[in-house]
């Protein structure tokens, strides 16, 4: 295999990994070149943190950042005729799948020799990068939302970053932090490529958890994109590197109040498709353009997936149903589980198919809005 290279996935073009950047010459989203996967004999398994696949990843990175992310729980429960699987990633270090891609992402930029990161975020995404900073010896600056729940900022203030909270929707966040981007290093982690490398490991996880195959669906709550693209990258790297036949089927579950990707997918394009952007309780979903929309659409159509769209009402219940079941889940989380009914009453998910639903983030992160949605 040569070299890694960042690339640009709308010309092809091809830039060093170093220095560090984090788009295009024309300011578009970068990806890393694929990898060539790994086999079973490649998994370090004496390491219990998702580094145990670090042979997957593009750099070889000396001295990661490690706080013992990865390797969380996959419990089956019954769901109607259904017997999902549900992968509890709040059980990562600050309570979401976030540190995938933060472990990774900061720990490459850091043996690069950056010594301060930038992020926009509203709310996981800052608090991941803040914990990992801290114990990296990063200084983090975040720029979240002014209405970011209230634990998630106290969360990133606790581990010492400095947090600037902006007024208007969350885009402006984004905008206000490519403005500041020329003074510190911007590792947004919907910009960064290397925080994709680390949310790749997921796939890799859920093929050690079944056995080395692959699951037959994925369902993600849906907002930027890290966790469904991650889980893209690497069953296709497994795929690739001839350890699973097949791509398990990927589904995108978004609120209706906010759903660019299903409105995109629904249309049959891989375009932005107009659809009125409402509040919703799934505040992590809240993207209304994402930045890689053309590769999230051709992740689901390569799959044989698809998206699911669910009304405020079904999150809710969804989010009781769970927390019922013993599984406190963040509102965002929710909604990948509000999908199985409807997936399964339109067919796209059968009783006998092994499911995997993707718990993204700790209920403790948004207790006060499940406690004001949930409780009578």
């Amino acid at each position: 295999m040569p070299p890694a290279s960042y690339v640009d996935p709308l010309n092809g073009d091809v830039y060093p990994l170093e220095p560090p950047i984090w788009c295009s010459r024309d300011q578009t989203p970068l990806l890393v070149t694929p990898g060539p996967g790994l086999t079973r004999d490649d998994i370090e398994h004496g390491v219990r943190s998702l580094w145990r696949y670090r042979r997957a990843l593009p750099v070889d990175v000396a001295s990661p950042i490690s706080i013992g992310e990865g390797c969380t729980p996959l419990v089956q429960r019954a769901w109607g005729d259904l017997r999902p699987f549900f992968k509890l990633e709040w059980f990562n270090p600050t309570g979401s799948f976030k540190d995938r891609g933060s472990t990774v992402m900061l720990s490459v930029l850091r043996q690069m020799g950056v010594d301060a990161v930038l992020e926009d975020s509203s709310g996981n995404g800052g608090a991941s990068i803040a914990g990992y900073g801290a114990a990296g010896g990063l200084k983090v600056k975040i720029l979240a939302p002014a209405d970011t729940s209230p634990a998630k900022i106290a969360q990133a203030r606790a581990y010492g970053a400095e947090v600037q909270l902006v007024e208007g929707p969350r885009e402006e966040c984004e905008a206000e932090a490519v403005r500041q981007s020329g003074r510190i290093c911007y590792a947004g982690h919907n910009w960064q490529p290397f925080f994709l490398e680390g949310a790749k490991t997921l796939a890799y996880e859920l093929w050690e958890d079944f056995g080395f195959r692959p699951p037959d669906n994925v369902i993600a709550p849906v907002g930027a994109g890290s966790s469904l693209l991650g889980l893209a990258f690497g069953f296709r790297e497994l795929k690739a590197a001839g350890q699973i036949a097949r791509l398990p089927r990927l589904f995108a579950a978004q609120p209706l109040n906010c759903s660019p990707i299903d409105a995109s997918f629904t249309a049959g394009v891989d375009t932005p498709v107009p659809r009125e952007a409402l509040k919703t309780i799934a505040e992590g979903t809240a993207i209304k353009r994402p930045l890689r929309l053309r590769e999230i659409i051709a992740a689901l159509r390569e799959s044989e997936g698809g998206t699911i769209a669910l009304s405020e009402a079904e999150i809710i219940a969804a989010l009781k149903r769970l927390a019922r079941m013993g599984l406190f889940a963040e509102p965002t989380s929710a909604v990948a589980a509000a999908g199985l009914d409807k997936l399964a009453a339109s067919g796209r998910i059968k009783p006998g198919e092994s499911t995997v639903v993707l718990l993204t983030g700790s209920g403790l992160k948004a207790a006060l809005t499940i406690a004001e949605a949930t409780l009578p």
